[in-house]
């Protein structure tokens, strides 16, 4: 490992990978920013670029570019509600409210430090425990990973404010509904799509994040003039970026478990950095004390460190499967693995022995990456804050022209924008009705990934159910997921017992 690291270091540190560490991250941070655009398209554009250099150079100026694009996707995601990147929805959830209230300089800052904290962390954890890390991220099968999926999909109780948990539940199944849309890729089957070629694909993530979050926000403060649907009025002051003591106190601890957590659930492949911050985001929650969970969804500290913290650590953590086990940990991760491949370089156990400098090279450049990161956004961040000085007017006019060709350029599809009219109008009229859109970008992120699982299981044990309570790891996190389930019911019938006893103390 001490060899290794030498090698990493000497490769990591010369001035051309220095060069194509700040390159990347600075590229990635600016097209993180575009609504509509995220990690996977930042670095197709630079796999033409990486033909010409060596394969270490290569593979740190993507993961520059990786980790730069979620560090910059929140920026979107806190000033104009416009999650492009399905790793930042969950920042959305409090970083925007905050915006709102005229804190949008204090939300950039918290992203900035919890993404470094979380990337640096992560990072650590990589260069000591990734050989280790291999063998746990292989042992995983399709049952754990449904009990895994399940898990989250029980951060619902974490978007769901007082008295409300009923319509969370109603959001997240319609999410669900929606992303079983298109063609079964096991059995070729056509489902949900009335006929329509345009729906043979299915419904791009980007169109329900756009239509139900950007552009309904958009079309809102339209119809309200001066309120924008989330009970704040847009600001018109950027606000200080400074954090207090006590602020960075109360964000400590939730950086250090949203580090752990969000490397653990990168590590996985398949999962990455979606749900990461989804889990983050409800353990938080969760474990926050009565008063501090009604801030969440409003703007709290807490709610908007987590995912942010975990977002970054996952990727780093999806790095173990991609280099120790040659196994993709995502989308992004995938189309490095095919640039490896296109120099000749076989990821696996073996890229320690005949790759090293390739392995240890991009493990060290990820921490000088997360210091080029915080270096380029802090200073940049009274600019960039700047988008909500703008008149509401014009700042209402990019929001949707920006939501909308977003959407075309994925597919230059006039039925995409059609949809997307149409979601962005029930959007409205649920949200009028005080029903959350987070639960149903839940449900339908997490709905393919489970369903397959599901089905996967399901073939494995023959048809039987008993994969759920046949292995260790699926019963062990099962119990988890009903245990997070139960602590609403329980809370509530402590609160219940607690008024009754309190209504007869003062009877007698």
């Amino acid at each position: 490992m001490l060899d290794g690291l030498i090698i990493g270091f000497q490769t990591a540190m010369s001035m051309q990978n220095i060069l194509f560490v700040i390159f990347g991250c600075f590229v990635g941070t600016f097209i993180g920013m575009l609504p509509g655009l995220g990690p996977i398209t930042a670095i197709a554009l630079m796999i033409p670029i990486t033909y010409g250099i060596d394969p270490s150079s290569g593979m740190i100026l993507m993961a520059g570019v990786y980790y730069g694009a979620i560090f910059g996707g929140s920026t979107s995601s806190i000033l104009i509600n416009a999650p492009g990147v399905a790793g930042t929805v969950a920042t959305s959830f409090d970083g925007y409210p905050m915006a709102c209230k005229g804190q949008a300089g204090k939300a950039l800052a918290i992203a900035a430090y919890a993404s470094f904290s979380g990337g640096t962390i992560a990072a650590v954890f990589l260069l000591v425990a990734a050989p280790a890390l291999s063998s746990i991220s292989l042992s995983f099968q399709s049952p754990d990973y449904f009990a895994l999926l399940l898990l989250g999909l029980t951060a619902v109780a974490a978007f769901s404010s007082k008295g409300n948990f009923l319509k969370s539940i109603m959001m997240t199944l319609f999410g669900l509904m929606l992303s079983t849309v298109g063609t079964d890729q096991a059995s070729g089957i056509e489902r949900f799509t009335f006929g329509q070629i345009d729906l043979l694909d299915g419904i791009s993530f980007l169109l329900i994040a756009m239509s139900m979050f950007a552009l309904s926000e958009a079309l809102l403060s339209i119809v309200n003039n001066k309120d924008d649907g989330s009970g704040v009025t847009p600001a018109t002051e950027v606000g200080s970026l400074k954090l207090t003591r006590a602020e960075i106190k109360e964000m400590a601890p939730t950086v250090g478990r949203s580090s752990i957590l969000g490397f653990f659930v990168g590590v996985l492949p398949g999962a990455g950095a979606t749900i990461a911050s989804f889990l983050a985001y409800g353990m938080e929650r969760n474990l926050s004390s009565a008063k501090e969970k009604l801030k969440f969804g409003k703007g709290s500290l807490r709610g908007l460190a987590a995912p942010e913290t975990a977002n970054n650590a996952a990727c780093s953590g999806s790095f173990v499967p991609l280099l120790t086990l040659g196994i993709p940990g995502s989308g992004t991760t995938a189309v490095m693995l095919g640039a490896l491949m296109a120099y000749g370089i076989q990821p696996g156990p073996r890229l320690f022995i005949d790759n090293p400098e390739v392995f240890w090279s991009v493990i060290v450049s990820m921490y000088i990456g997360n210091i080029v990161l915080l270096l380029i956004n802090l200073p940049l961040i009274p600019y960039i804050a700047k988008a909500l000085t703008l008149p509401k007017q014009l700042l209402t006019v990019l929001i949707l022209f920006f939501s909308l060709i977003g959407v075309y350029l994925v597919s230059f599809n006039n039925f995409d924008i059609y949809m997307m009219a149409g979601f962005a109008v029930i959007a409205i009229g649920l949200r009028l009705l005080d029903f959350s859109m987070s639960p149903l970008i839940l449900g339908f992120i997490l709905g393919g990934m489970l369903e397959q699982n599901l089905r996967r299981s399901l073939t494995l044990y023959d048809g039987s159910i008993s994969f759920l309570w046949d292995r260790p790891i699926t019963l062990g996190i099962l119990t988890v997921t009903v245990l997070v389930l139960l602590m609403p019911i329980i809370s509530s019938l402590r609160k219940g017992d607690d008024s009754d006893a309190s209504s007869k103390v003062a009877e007698i």
